[in-house]
């Protein structure tokens, strides 16, 4: 007599699983963290069948091949600090979250790189860059939050993209999870390796519908002798222009960052928040934070100065503060990243991280608070960004729409200037759900079939991250 093997249930291969890796490696039921529920969009949060935790790459593919055994879509999970659902589950999902990957394996003074598990908060690798005599630039307002497999994964940008570049330009080598449970290894130190393909940045921007990303080997910069802030007031957005353009053609490398606050975000947070330092007492028609950095702090802050002189008498600036201390330069960076507290201020958002043609941006900025205004006469619509780097955020609130939102409505209106100037809809948080059906306003035809292609190639069961940036 022929004996049949009974079909183990989903429930079954989960406790399977966790006699594998641990019991605390496996979460279910009211064991499931609400953290794992959402992302910071903090919409339709979604609670997960189980919570998978593994330890390592073979942890994760051994996780990937029992949600793929159990039918079960999974969803990896980072940080959670993203902003477009792409880490966050449907009802029934599991998710496979790298939150205990953490540590940094290596640092090596030679090739300047550091070796980290995905699950590292970005600011523990900043400090140990620092503590070794080195600098990482990648710096996102979340930094204390965010783990640095969810900047790759997101090909996250940041204060320091004018200088440094985005995510991608900080790695040289990663190892990566795929969808049949193969672990890909390339930890590449070399800054130059061209041989084949250049199979980490499949990787890198792909928000875990490729692979999931476990270990990176970073590159490291020199340490900056000082990094000396400037805040300004410019009295229209043209002139802002003009002292970006002198910035870069004197400051060259130097420049770090240019990050622009227009009145509208500027005036509702410093009069919002009693906390935050108004570092000019007079309106301007926009703001600028600069930063640089360079060898000899001195030098440094003496070419700023000369910088901004000649800026005032040409009438590109207005009025201009240079910090005198580091908590001088900690209350001006305050206003800039207090974006963390907009739910308190404001309770549900639209948020948007668009990019533009630099020279666009004043204009579409006026039209897209005028029109929020024409719309909705209670709107608020803050307009802040990395300017310097082509990235606009505005985030919108309806205060007499309460709950509910209409964030459709928002989106259209917004994206609709966004294309017109042939932007993109995303500069650096990503697609996952909330943009997906937008995508086609940044991308075209071609370009979207050839994605698809790569993600069959790669997914062809689709169940990476299922449904998030693409459909097919």
């Amino acid at each position: 007599m022929n004996m049949v093997s009974p079909i183990e249930s989903p429930d079954q291969m989960l406790g399977a699983l966790s006699d594998r890796l641990g019991a605390t490696a496996v979460l279910v039921g009211a064991d499931v963290p609400a953290r794992n529920c959402n992302d910071w969009s903090a919409s339709l949060p979604q609670t997960p069948r189980a919570v998978i935790s593994p330890l390592d790459a073979q942890g994760v593919a051994d996780a990937i091949a029992t949600c793929r055994q159990a039918r079960l879509p999974f969803v990896p999970q980072g940080g959670l600090t993203g902003l477009c659902r792409g880490a966050s589950p449907e009802a029934g999902w599991v998710a496979i979250s790298l939150e205990r990957m953490t540590g940094i394996e290596e640092i090596d003074p030679a090739s300047m790189t550091m070796t980290v598990k995905a699950g590292t908060p970005l600011e523990t690798i900043q400090k140990a860059a620092d503590e070794a005599g080195f600098f990482f630039p990648l710096d996102l307002g979340s930094r204390g939050s965010c783990a640095i497999g969810g900047n790759l994964s997101t090909n996250a940008g940041g204060n320091r993209v004018i200088r440094y570049g985005m995510a991608r330009a900080q790695v040289l080598g990663l190892e990566a999870v795929l969808a049949d449970g193969t672990v890909l290894s390339s930890l590449n130190k070399m800054l130059k390796n061209n041989a084949g393909y250049d199979l980490k940045q499949l990787f890198i921007g792909s928000e875990g519908t490729l692979g999931i990303i476990t270990r990176a080997v970073l590159r490291l910069q020199a340490k900056p002798a000082e990094l000396t802030s400037a805040f300004c007031g410019c009295p229209d957005f043209p002139s802002l222009l003009e002292l970006l353009k002198s910035a870069r053609q004197r400051m060259g490398s130097a420049l770090t960052s240019f990050e622009v606050m227009w009145p509208s975000f500027y005036d509702f947070m410093t009069s919002s928040l009693p906390d935050l330092r108004r570092a000019l007492n007079e309106p301007h028609g926009v703001y600028v934070l600069i930063e640089t950095g360079g060898r000899d702090a001195a030098e440094n802050r003496l070419l700023l100065e000369q910088v901004l002189s000649d800026a005032l008498e040409a009438g590109w600036v207005s009025d201009a503060v240079l910090p005198s201390s580091e908590r001088e330069t900690r209350d001006l960076w305050a206003v800039r990243e207090s974006v963390s507290e907009y739910s308190k201020l404001m309770g549900p958002l639209t948020a948007f991280d668009v990019g533009l043609p630099t020279s666009a941006a004043g204009k579409v900025v006026d039209e897209i608070e005028a029109a929020m205004k024409a719309r909705w006469p209670d709107a608020i619509a803050l307009s802040y960004g990395h300017i310097g780097d082509s990235n606009l955020h505005v985030v919108c609130n309806i205060p007499s729409a309460g709950k509910e939102q209409p964030h459709k409505e928002i989106t259209e209106l917004v994206f609709g200037f966004v294309a017109r100037e042939s932007g993109t809809i995303s500069a650096e948080h990503g697609i996952g759900l909330l943009k997906k059906p937008y995508l086609k306003l940044s991308r075209t035809p071609e370009e979207l079939a050839l994605m698809v292609k790569i993600k069959q190639a790669l997914d062809p069961n689709n169940v990476l991250n299922t449904g998030k940036v693409l459909s097919f």
